[in-house]
């Protein structure tokens, strides 16, 4: 990506808060400071309950991005619960022909994964955000590195292996309890030989519980070649036991390689992980 590159400014999942008008005119003009042209979708701000628009209106705003060749990369900075309404709505085959890359995170786990899907190609699970939250001089850094500069620094994080010595596949996933949304529907992604990444914002014990018993039933964990564990912030609030990495080697197993780190999932110092690209993490 260029400098002064156009990008657009989507919310597919719940429509942002009136209140949030002041921190998005930051992030306009962050992302102008860094040399790029946002582009806004006139979906933003919730309209009435959680809707920013209509499933469609919603989908329409963000296929209108794919269809505008000046757009070099899509941004969804939303969050919550409703980002699968819009699905049955999108055009995959122009998506897959497109030059741009959609970047999201939580929720837009359901159109990341989807995407990749359904097309074979790369989206982005990052929250852009994260530029001006606590911890922006570093987000801008590596985030202006990786798209003007052709770095790693966004998708480099530190990783421990809890369990084999090595694990190599494409990545799919992201946030735990969204993905499995997709559970049972065409926008499930093949789980033959991939490294599932897996975060969390809300939800403890019981929820993992399920969530965890639930890919077990399904047979992800025979199918993965790998766990990434990213953070799980209400687990880590909580102090909760049994932990995360407890629960997951209690339902995936012993044998199945599995890494874990804390820059990637819902904090401010998250980094970026390329959802349908090869990775290889060893000791």
């Amino acid at each position: 990506m260029e400098k002064q590159s156009k990008v657009a400014i989507v919310c597919c999942s719940n429509g942002q808060h009136l209140r949030y008008k002041e921190k998005i005119n930051i992030l306009e003009k962050t992302l102008l400071q860094i040399g790029l042209i946002p582009i806004f979708s006139d979906q933003i701000f919730e309209k009435y309950s959680v809707f920013n628009g209509t499933e469609k209106e919603r989908a329409e705003s963000l296929m209108d991005y794919y269809r505008d060749d000046e757009i070099k990369a899509i941004f969804d900075i939303s969050g919550g619960d409703i980002a699968n309404e819009i699905l049955p709505y999108l055009d995959f085959e122009l998506i897959s022909q497109a030059n741009k890359s959609f970047w999201g995170y939580s929720d837009l786990t359901t159109i990341i994964n989807a995407i990749y899907a359904k097309t074979g190609k790369t989206s982005v699970l990052y929250q852009v955000r994260n530029l001006i939250y606590s911890d922006s001089e570093n987000q801008i850094s590596n985030f202006t590195n990786t798209i003007f500069s052709d770095r790693n620094d966004l998708f480099s994080f530190d990783y421990e292996l809890l369990q084999k010595d090595s694990i190599h596949g494409i990545v799919v996933g992201g946030n735990i309890r969204c993905l499995l949304k997709l559970a049972g529907t065409q926008y499930w992604p093949n789980m033959a030989g991939k490294v599932l990444l897996l975060e969390s914002y809300s939800g403890v014990v019981p929820q993992m519980v399920t969530y965890l018993n639930q890919l077990k039933q399904m047979d992800v964990f025979g199918q993965i070649n790998g766990i990434i564990l990213g953070t799980f912030t209400n687990m880590e609030e909580e102090a909760c036991n049994p932990n995360i990495i407890d629960l997951v080697k209690l339902y995936a197993g012993d044998n199945i390689p599995i890494a874990i780190t804390n820059e990637i999932g819902h904090g401010v110092n998250s980094k970026g992980v390329v959802i349908g690209k090869e990775i290889y993490l060893s000791k």
